[in-house]
């Protein structure tokens, strides 16, 4: 039950989970990153390609001719997901760790990949293979933890979250997803809670993102002003309205949502 006595409804949360999980995720991405040239192999320079099938087959025939060449073959992999060709994407990726088992780097980044595009089971998959193979470091356990939450195990997801917390303490990345994971399983005063010890020990973009997500649990039990007022410390007006149209939506009919806001 929530503070005003009404619970959260389930169905609600059932329509939110996609965008829910995409919030959940973005602190995660920017977890994942690590400072050598690998660990982030979006881009083969410093813009993302621009979608052109002549630079993609360009891109493919360079690759072809040397298809151990990580450089070749993530700048390949990049022009496909330019052009939103997920599977063959995932295909060179996966070709790619295959011929270099020991790049770690390029392992995760397959693992962000198969998140990303929407494949929690085979990231778990790739992300727990990682850690038999020695590379439980935080943001392997923190992706891991975002494999399993994506598949609706919030219980499992938290044991991952708190391995990862226990190496690299008061994270508020990974503090961010565990407050998601309660969002999810409906249990949004569990995350303000979090939410608002990660604030504790985050900064400029990373705090912003935190204070959304805590407009969010906090607007979840149906405390719109506070809410309304949270969000818009970084949102124009339009877009804390929009984000308050956006929980009624959640919450139901609007009988519901009175109830919520008068109780």
């Amino acid at each position: 039950m929530n503070k005003t006595g009404y619970s959260l409804p389930a169905r609600a949360l059932r329509r939110g989970r996609k965008a829910l999980a995409f919030a959940a995720m973005a602190m995660l991405l920017a977890a994942c990153q690590t400072s050598n040239h690998r660990a982030d192999p979006m881009t083969t320079g410093s813009t993302t390609p621009v979608p052109s099938l002549k630079a993609m087959a360009a891109a493919r025939n360079a690759w072809e001719r040397n298809p151990r060449d990580i450089r070749l073959g993530l700048a390949y992999a990049n022009q496909l997901k330019a052009l939103e060709q997920t599977g063959q994407q995932l295909a060179v990726l996966k070709r790619l760790t295959g011929y270099h088992p020991k790049d770690m780097s390029l392992r995760a980044h397959y693992g962000r990949s198969l998140l990303k595009a929407g494949r929690p089971i085979q990231a778990e998959n790739a992300f727990r293979a990682m850690i038999r193979d020695g590379q439980g470091d935080w943001k392997t356990y923190n992706a891991l933890g975002a494999a399993l939450a994506e598949q609706g195990r919030y219980g499992e997801a938290r044991e991952q979250y708190g391995l990862s917390l226990k190496q690299s303490p008061n994270n508020p990345e990974i503090i961010n997803n565990i407050a998601m994971s309660f969002i999810l399983e409906g249990n949004p005063a569990r995350a303000e809670t979090l939410l608002r010890q990660a604030m504790r020990f985050s900064r400029g973009r990373h705090a912003q993102r935190l204070r959304q997500n805590l407009a969010l649990a906090v607007g979840l039990q149906g405390r719109f002003k506070e809410a309304r007022y949270i969000a818009s410390q970084d949102l124009s007006p339009a877009e804390v309205a929009a984000n308050m149209a956006y929980l009624k939506r959640m919450l139901g009919s609007a009988n519901t949502w009175d109830k919520l806001k008068n109780g």
